[in-house]
């Protein structure tokens, strides 16, 4: 519910809304501040808390009762509690430059300053980590407390004590001392303590400041010493002498004490010197190597500060300006480029480490060339035509649970030696040729069978029912064989020498777990009765792209035979590498066309790729002979040559025939009722299965297609047929149940 739709409620509506944000936030305040392990993000918990506020200015009785009148949430029973001796409160927080504005304006207005009267605030990096007091007695630490609920905090004395960054004993500090600050963990021990947890099996942390709340609220004080906890000092509780006049004089004498405090804190006077500093501040958010997740605005001067006072959960005087919780800035370190399941190539930007709604973000997605070029599949510009370089500073976005993005790049920062980034147009994992098709946005390696990244994939397709279909031998099989050592299958043909290996190995399957003497013995014959194969299963099953179960059947209709089809690609294969040359050129011109605001002459680019070709007419005929094929086209024809052309495919193929009989293709039936028709089947077929519905249609010379379409004769219906058969009734398409299609074709 968005917060306008507030409008429409009524007050008991309202009061039934704000019970159910203040059980949601109670909870989510419990998960974090006592469990260190928060169950949402921190954009997701300041949406409810402001959607709570607004409920509460329009009723606000309802303000005293909820988490909006509380700190933090109550100390864990786990440890002794600690009452503070001044409260330890938590920030107001703003998300935009007009709530700064107003923040400084309410500042002026409580003190009646004019608007010419000077205000200096300081800025500095709002730590994202757990706030901690120090009590520090005659120059001595003498207790350590978390904030809990900001009246009582846990006493954590212990574990503060083995942290590095916080002193024991102070020399020339007031008689009493309250120190308060941020205990924080760092990106590179974060990083280290998890491959520590990893090693020794136990779970890791999802970011720094989890890490960090929990280490330091450990029961054992050694686990926590064990722990890179660091300690970053910014503020004060009570204390018997006061540190100096202003908030910059005060964390200043701390720093003199012994303290870490904050090198980018800074006095600014004016909104513009603020809104300023937060820019400057989270432009370099991921070179601080912690995290952060903000800008905290205080009045300088401690008078003042004394006068502003406090609300009851927050002072006047201060206020923390909020990151967007799903934006970062950083450093693009390299660009990697991974091989999918079906060969498309993507490339990933692996960045310096930054924090982006609550996760620890080192990669990103680039999408794809066009993306790193800085423009869209039809050439047009995108960010305003800015190109991805690695050693860029760039912005990372993520929503949600989905996968880290690369939104913007800062050209300002750019170092001077970064340069424009080259796709690779060879395949990194098997050196193929990596193609792109017309229309496509991918590309994608034309390695198939021998390719690494996509080998399971297409060993799952090979023994897939419409191809080889090997009884016994599933997707969880191929996966065990891939990776065993003792009888790998790699490629389709270590499927038909399996029965030989094993005759040799020492470790017989039949001894392996899931399988026994007879399962093992019905695989080996499953396999062996597939060395006879149709044409058409085989095509299929190579698993070639663009090649589905009708093509692979026209195809082989077409050529007959194995030795023909090869035969012919391998004519054609000038012809193929002249047409895909063809094909970039056109792409080229539109380029060209659209940075130059005019209109493409994409004949003439093609016509002057084709004649720089010089393709024999022999080479030219093949190809015609086979982009003239039923079903197959110059995309099918193109993924077809590139297969057979690939050495290392060819080898696999070949290594693969050495063990098969090829059947060649039924001939169709010149004359029946449904000779040279397009037949779908659609619903459930009683008398017979799918498969041999097909086949019955496919002997008797028609085609059959899965979609229904103008070019469709006959639509076959069962029980449950659906949106086809509609489809069908729309297009004035002969509509048969099962029973008029076995009269139809004398069954």
């Amino acid at each position: 519910m968005a917060d306008e739709d507030l409008q429409g409620l009524d007050e008991p509506g309202l009061r039934a809304e704000w019970q159910r944000l203040a059980d949601r936030v109670a909870a989510a305040n419990l998960a974090y501040h006592q469990a260190d392990a928060p169950d949402i993000s921190d954009a997701d918990y300041d949406a409810l808390k402001r959607r709570l506020a607004a409920i509460e200015a329009r009723l606000p009785d309802l303000a005293a009762l909820g988490p909006s009148a509380q700190i933090g949430a109550p100390p864990s029973e786990t440890f002794a509690k600690v009452r503070h001796a001044q409260r330890m409160l938590s920030l107001e927080n703003a998300f935009t430059g007009e709530d700064v504005a107003d923040f400084i304006a309410r500042v002026r207005g409580f003190l009646n300053l004019a608007e010419a009267a000077p205000l200096v605030l300081t800025a500095e990096p709002k730590i994202d980590g757990l706030s901690l007091s120090l009590r520090y007695e005659a120059g001595r630490l003498v207790l350590a407390a978390t904030r809990g609920d900001g009246e009582t905090g846990e006493n954590v004395t212990a574990n503060a004590r083995t942290i590095a960054d916080i002193p024991q004993t102070l020399a020339g500090a007031p008689a009493v001392l309250e120190v308060r600050g941020e205990v924080y963990m760092g990106h590179a021990d974060f990083a280290a303590l998890n491959e520590r947890q990893t090693a020794a099996g136990d779970k890791t942390f999802a970011n720094p400041r989890n890490a960090a709340a929990g280490s330091l609220r450990q029961l054992d004080a050694a686990v926590t010493a064990a722990r890179p906890l660091r300690f970053f000092a910014y503020s004060w509780g009570e204390m018997s002498t006061p540190l100096g006049p202003t908030q910059t004089a005060a964390v200043a004498r701390l720093a003199e004490l012994g303290f870490k405090v904050n090198p980018l804190m800074r006095r600014c006077e004016g909104l513009e010197a603020l809104l300023a500093a937060w820019r400057e501040i989270e432009q370099g958010r991921a070179t601080l190597g912690y995290d952060i997740d903000g800008v905290v605005y205080k009045v300088d001067d401690l008078a003042l500060q004394d006068r502003l006072g406090f609300r009851s959960t927050t002072p006047r005087w201060a206020i923390a300006h909020k990151f967007p919780a799903e934006l970062a800035w950083t450093r693009l370190l390299g660009i990697d480029i991974q091989v999918g399941r079906t060969g498309a190539l993507s490339p990933v930007a692996r960045l310096q480490p930054v924090t982006v709604g609550g996760v620890v973000v080192s990669n990103a997605t680039l999408h794809n060339e066009d993306y790193i070029a800085g423009r869209d599949a039809k050439g047009s510009p995108i960010r305003d035509g800015k190109d991805i370089r690695v050693g860029d500073w760039v912005q990372v976005y993520r929503a949600g649970d989905v996968i880290p993005k690369v939104a913007d790049v800062d050209l300002a920062q750019r170092p001077p030696e970064a340069v424009a980034f080259t796709f690779p147009r060879l395949c990194p994992e098997c050196g193929s040729e990596a193609v792109r098709e017309e229309g496509d946005a991918v590309r994608r390696c034309t390695g198939g069978l021998i390719c690494p990244a996509q080998a399971i994939e297409q060993l799952r397709h090979f023994v897939s029912r419409g191809a080889f279909d090997i009884e016994g031998l599933g997707v969880k099989q191929i996966e065990m064989f891939f990776a065993d050592d003792q009888l790998p299958v790699k490629e389709p043909a270590d499927i038909f020498t399996l029965a030989a290996r094993d005759a040799a190995s020492l470790t017989r399957l039949r001894n392996r777990d899931g399988f026994g003497e007879k399962s093992a013995a019905n695989l080996f014959q499953a396999i062996e009765d597939r060395r006879t194969i149709p044409f058409a299963r085989l095509l299929f099953g190579l698993g070639i792209r663009h090649m589905g179960e009708v093509a692979a059947q026209d195809v082989a209709r077409h050529f007959a035979t194995w030795a023909a089809l090869v035969e012919s690609l391998d004519h054609a294969r000038p012809a193929a590498l002249a047409h895909r040359a063809a094909d970039a050129a056109e792409d080229a011109e539109r380029m060209a066309a659209a940075a130059e605001a005019r209109r493409p002459r994409i004949a003439e680019a093609r016509r002057a790729a084709m004649t720089a070709a010089q393709v024999t007419p022999a080479a030219q005929a093949a190809w015609d002979d086979l982009v003239g094929t039923d079903g197959v086209g110059p995309v099918l024809a193109l993924s077809l040559s590139d297969s057979f052309a690939n050495p290392q495919e060819r080898g696999a193929i070949d290594r693969l025939m050495a063990h098969l009989t090829v059947l060649p293709p039924e001939a169709r039936a010149k004359v029946s009722p449904v000779a040279g028709k397009t037949v779908v089947f659609t619903g459930t077929l009683e008398r017979m299965t799918r498969a041999e519905a097909k086949a019955r249609a496919e002997a008797m010379g028609a085609k059959v297609a899965g979609s229904v379409s103008a070019r469709t004769d006959l639509v076959v219906a069962g029980p449950g047929a659906g949106s086809k058969a509609r489809e069908a009734e729309k297009l004035g398409i002969e509509i048969l149940d099962e029973d008029a299609w076995l009269r139809l074709i004398g069954a």
